[in-house]
């Protein structure tokens, strides 16, 4: 084994000096390629940073990982060649950034300039080109900070006699602009901004960026300065306008009730006009998924009234999603889950949201009958309400949306067939697009297991803990989803965070009818003829994704996850369907789904499909995702962690895995081909694998999917 490794060791090596050399070969005569940017100041102050400049200069070189640069040496194998294997190369390779005489001059004006907007006034930069090697030079630029102004005292200068100037000068109190700062063009605007948003909300229409000035006495010989700031109406006079006439348009051929309209528009006749109240409006209508576009037509018909025209135009509002996922471990077991789900959005004529949807699970080998076959249909119904709240009751851009739902699952295991009845009633919504919620105050299923196999019904009544996981049951209880993510992009194309959340909470309100309840064998109290499952379990993970190289097309993603889950009083454990796993497409890649753990242990041989699941889930995964060509991506992931009961949690039970990746990135959807190779194996005597053993003994999975696992 060790042999193995150190052959690896060395062949990874090997990989990594090849990739490391020949990143100049293409370059003609005369040309240089820029290695590197420095920026060195000269007069340091804690209150800079070199970063704030860095992205104004104009030559950025190329992406770098760990110091290498892979796809500059793949692109330098092409020898410029446009054919064959070289044309290739150069296709999935990254060209070489070729240093720029003229470029080094605009950068010292930029910097220069974005110095002077940050309130460094008369700063100077100046260059020097180092030659770091054969045909690559660094670029330094040193900075001279300027000098900077405090502001000593600050006097206004607005319109006398208006309710505007009244207005304007109660809203100082809220200034960003501050005696003792640092004047600077950034502060300048941002006070502007800030001013302008709170005015237009106060009535003031008219009001615009363009009406504000400033003027600063930099005389002084202490550093300070006298600030004044002024407001004069450069347009329109600067007075509140109310609204007038409201109307609303949409499609004749479109059904829509105008109930709805009237509760989601925040612009009512006779109030003082209200930028936000005009944004959220906007938005509102634009969550409904049913108008393609909304178009809110401002036009002051008097000194002091607007009218409102308000146009919608419907989308296309019926149609049908379809998502699918293979995944293949070392063992030959494939797993296939399609899903379709049909869809209308303006049911009722109401902006009602109709989901019917179709999934299955399929896992099976193809040397043998082994087999497990699960399908299931949900159907859900959304309106754009709080039920049992007028629209009254929310201002924002945002109206919750009541989600009644029913699905049916059926399952069929060589050890069992199952059939589950699930219903929710829950609330849905999202603030500033950023935090999402789902909220379920009634969740609802019965579970009922039959058919079970003799070998596997016997082991059961060996195991009561195993037992009562694996028996009907009824489920009533709440349960919650939230995420906050700093993107709201399907795809995300800058650096963000994500927070996810979910749990349940099952079994107390029946608890209450205990005394009327019938007790079961063991002492559970039952409903339905079935024992009703108590518990509580969460989840929760945050994710961070770093976007970096030329033009920020290559980004490491990190993920930590924990979740944790308790049966009391009713139960003694949760039951199966709430139980943790790893394994899959999106969690420890190196194992199929539900293949890996509860801690040491090995692959539970009652079961012909992978069933390891565990009370308590520990997850750490990293991701580097790098482009290739065309619309191809690739990706090398490490992961870290494992599933426990909560009678025996060992964290050295940790399982680990590695592997790479392929992707095709078409901005909307992603498709995506992951090879996960063990590691650490816990269930093992050598837990430690290097890659050629976890390859010969079928250490690893396979996996199709769509979208980033993570």
């Amino acid at each position: 084994m060790k042999k193995n490794l150190l052959n690896t060791v060395f062949a990874i090596a090997g990989m990594m000096l090849a990739v490391s050399c020949s990143t100049t070969r293409v370059l003609q005569e005369g040309q240089k390629r820029l290695q590197r940017n420095e920026v060195i100041v000269i007069n340091p102050s804690s209150d800079f940073s070199a970063s704030s400049v860095t992205p104004y200069i104009r030559q950025t070189p190329n992406s770098s990982f760990f110091g290498l640069n892979p796809f500059l040496s793949i692109y330098n194998w092409s020898d410029n060649q446009d054919k064959g294997l070289k044309g290739l190369f150069k296709k999935i390779g990254e060209p070489p950034v070729i240093y720029e005489e003229s470029s080094v001059s605009i950068s010292e004006r930029s910097i220069e300039s974005r110095l002077e907007y940050l309130g460094w006034f008369n700063s100077k930069v100046e260059s020097e080109v180092v030659e770091t090697g054969d045909k690559l030079v660094s670029v330094r630029y040193y900075i001279t900070l300027g000098q900077r102004y405090r502001i000593s005292d600050i006097s206004y200068d607005v319109p006398e006699g208006l309710e505007f100037s009244q207005d304007f000068l109660a809203d100082t109190l809220s200034s960003t602009l501050r005696v003792g700062d640092f004047l600077s063009e950034e502060a300048l605007l941002a006070e502007v901004n800030r001013s302008v948003n709170v005015l237009k909300n106060k009535g003031y229409f008219s009001i615009d960026r363009g009406d504000y000035s400033f003027e600063a006495d930099t005389l002084r010989q202490d550093g300070t300065l006298s600030l004044k700031y002024k407001v004069q109406a450069t347009g329109a006079p600067l007075c509140k306008v109310h609204i007038g006439n409201v109307n609303i348009s949409y499609p004749e051929d479109l059904r829509f009730k105008e109930s709805v309209l009237k509760g989601m528009n925040l612009i009512k006749p006779g109030d003082i006009y209200n930028e936000t109240a005009i944004s959220n409006t906007y938005s509102r209508f634009s969550a409904l998924k049913v108008f393609n576009r909304v178009n809110i037509d401002r036009k002051q018909v008097a000194d002091d009234v607007l009218d409102c025209d308000i146009s919608l135009s419907n989308s296309k509002l019926q149609g049908f999603k379809a998502d699918f996922e293979i995944s293949t471990n070392s063992t030959g077991l494939m797993g296939i889950s399609p899903q379709l789900t049909v869809y209308h959005k303006n049911l009722f004529g109401g902006g009602e949201w109709l989901n019917v949807g179709f999934n299955g699970n399929f896992q099976f080998r193809l040397d043998d009958n082994v087999h497990s076959n699960e399908v299931g249909t949900s159907i859900s119904l959304s309106f754009p309400k709080f039920l049992g709240l007028s629209y009254d009751r929310f201002k924002g851009a945002s109206v919750p949306r009541t989600e009644l739902s029913l699905a049916f699952n059926y399952q069929s295991r060589p050890e069992y067939t199952r059939n589950m009845l699930s219903a929710s009633l829950g609330y849905s919504g999202n603030v500033n697009k950023k935090f999402i919620y789902q909220i379920y105050p009634l969740q609802l299923s019965y579970v009922r297991l039959f058919d079970l196999n003799s070998d596997f019904a016997q082991k059961l009544d060996r195991n009561p803990f195993m037992k009562y996981t694996y028996q009907s049951h009824c489920d009533l209880g709440l349960g919650f989803n939230l995420s906050y993510s700093t993107s709201s992009d399907v795809i995300p194309k800058t650096s963000y965070w994500t927070v996810r959340g979910n749990g349940d909470i099952s079994g107390n309100l029946i608890s209450l009818l205990n005394p009327l309840l019938k007790t079961g064998d063991t002492g559970e109290k039952l409903i339905f003829g079935a024992p009703y499952s108590q518990y509580a379990r969460a989840q929760v993970s945050v994710s961070r994704g770093f976007r970096f190289g030329n033009e920020d097309r290559q980004s490491i993603a990190v993920r930590l996850l924990a979740g944790y889950g308790v049966a009391y009083i009713n139960s003694t454990e949760m039951p199966y369907e709430k139980q943790f796993y790893c394994g899959g497409a999106s969690s420890m890649r190196g194992w199929q789904a539900r293949a890996l753990g509860p801690g040491y242990s090995k692959m539970d041989e009652t079961f012909s499909i992978p069933s390891q699941t565990g009370d308590l889930k520990l997850e750490a995964d990293i991701e580097y995702r790098f482009p290739m060509f065309w619309m191809v991506e690739g990706a090398l992931f490490a992961e870290v962690g494992n599933v426990w009961k909560k009678t025996d949690v060992d964290l050295g039970a940790l399982a680990a895995d590695w592997g790479f990746g392929i992707r095709v990135n078409m901005d909307l959807l992603l498709l995506r081909v992951d090879m996960g190779i063990r590691l650490r194996d816990p269930s093992l005597e050598r837990k430690w694998l290097d890659p050629l053993t976890a390859l010969r003994t079928r250490g690893f999975g396979i996996h199709f999917g769509v979208g980033y696992p993570f």
